[in-house]
C-alpha cells in the first residue's frame, strides 16, 4: 500500500469536501478500496498505486470542472466519480447552453438522452420525450422553448398537461379557474421561474406569450407559430392524446412528456401514451427519446429509488404499461 497527498488546487476544502464531510463520504463509497483522510487543503489517498493513479486522473477531470463552473452540485460531484460520467459530463459542457437563466444560471444538457432531446428537436416538429421522474424532461422541453421564443422561431409557448390527481383526491380546491388549475400546473411555473426573471415572466403571461392551462383548454383550437409542450402525457386518455396532437398548426412544435410507471388514471381508463408511442414510431417528422434511471439529476437517491421500484414492477407485471 502506498500514500499520497492531492492539493485541492481551485476550490475551497469546504466546497469539495461539503457539509459535515458529505461529498468525503461519497469518495468512500466510489472508492471502497482506498482510504481518504481530508487535511486542510490536502487529500491524502491510501491504496494500491495502480487505484491511487486512477483516482488521480478523475480527481484531475473534476478540479477542471470546478475551474470552469465554480462550482458543482452534490449530484453533479457524485456522478463524476462514474467513469462514463465522467467522460458523458465533460462532452456535454462542450456543447451550447439551451439558454442563460436569471442571476448567471447556465441551463444545458446534463445527459446522454438529455442531448438527444435537443439534437432531435432540431430535426422533428413532434417530439416524444419519455422517462422516469426527475430525469429532465419536462425542465429540457421547457428550456428548449424558452430558447425558441428568445430565437423568435416562435411566438409563443403553451404549456398543458391533463389535470389528474397523483393518487389522492384534493377535494374542493377554492378560488377562481385560474387558482384551481394552478396547483396542477406548478412544476411547469418551476421551470420557467429558473430560466427567466420574474418581471419579464409575469409580462409574458400576462400578454399570453407564455400560456399554461389544462389539456381541456386545448380541444377545439389550432395551435401554430408556438412551441407547445404537453407534460404528464401517460394521464392522458387514447382520445384525449389524439386530440391533442391533431391541434398541431403547419409552424408549430410539439413536445410530449411522460412516465409510463406513473399512470395517476382511473382502472378502467387506458392511457393514451403507450398507443401513441406504438403508433407513430413509423412516422417521418416524429421523434421519440427514451430516457433512463441514468438521466436522473435529482437527489443522488432518487436514482436508486426508480431502480428498485423498476426492479419490482418487472418481477411483478412483465406486461405493465406495453398495452
Amino acid at each position: 500500500m502506498v500514500e499520497f497527498s492531492f492539493k485541492l488546487d481551485g476550490v475551497s476544502p469546504l466546497e469539495f469536501f461539503g457539509a459535515n464531510n458529505l461529498r468525503l463520504k461519497t469518495l468512500k463509497s466510489a472508492f471502497p478500496d482506498l482510504k481518504f483522510t481530508a487535511r486542510g487543503d490536502q487529500l491524502q489517498v491510501g491504496g494500491e498505486a495502480v487505484a491511487v493513479a486512477g483516482f488521480q486522473l478523475k480527481l484531475e477531470r473534476i478540479l477542471k470542472q470546478y475551474a470552469k463552473h465554480a462550482r458543482l452540485s452534490d449530484e453533479d460531484f457524485a456522478l463524476l466519480w462514474l467513469d462514463d460520467a465522467v467522460r458523458a459530463f465533460s462532452h456535454l459542457n462542450s456543447e451550447e447552453p439551451i439558454v442563460f437563466g436569471p442571476n448567471g444560471l447556465v441551463v444545458k444538457a446534463r445527459s446522454h438522452n438529455q442531448r438527444q432531446m435537443v439534437e432531435r428537436i432540431g430535426k422533428d416538429d413532434i417530439l416524444f420525450a419519455v422517462g422516469p421522474a426527475g430525469s429532465g424532461k419536462t425542465y429540457t422541453a421547457v428550456a428548449l422553448a424558452v430558447r425558441a421564443l428568445r430565437n423568435r422561431e416562435v411566438k409563443k409557448i403553451i404549456l398543458t398537461r391533463p389535470a389528474v390527481e397523483a393518487g389522492e383526491n384534493l377535494g374542493f380546491l377554492p378560488g377562481d379557474l385560474k387558482e384551481k388549475i394552478d396547483p396542477y400546473l406548478r412544476p411547469l411555473y418551476d421551470a420557467l421561474e429558473d430560466m427567466l426573471p420574474a418581471a419579464k415572466l409575469q409580462k409574458y403571461l400576462e400578454d399570453n406569450i407564455i400560456e399554461i392551462a389544462p389539456l381541456a383548454f386545448m380541444r377545439g383550437r389550432t395551435l401554430d407559430k408556438a412551441f407547445v409542450i404537453l407534460d404528464e402525457a401517460q394521464n392522458t386518455t387514447e382520445m384525449q392524446i389524439k386530440m391533442f396532437l391533431t391541434r398541431m398548426g403547419p409552424t408549430a412544435k410539439f413536445v410530449i412528456t411522460g412516465d409510463l410507471t406513473q399512470i395517476d388514471l382511473p382502472r378502467q381508463q387506458r392511457s393514451g401514451l403507450p398507443q401513441a408511442l406504438r403508433l407513430l414510431k413509423e412516422v417521418e417528422g416524429i421523434g421519440m427519446v427514451y430516457l433512463t434511471a441514468d438521466d436522473v439529476v435529482r437527489h443522488r437517491l432518487v436514482k436508486d429509488i426508480i431502480k428498485a421500484y423498476d426492479k419490482h414492477d418487472a418481477t411483478q407485471n412483465p406486461q405493465q404499461n406495453t398495452a
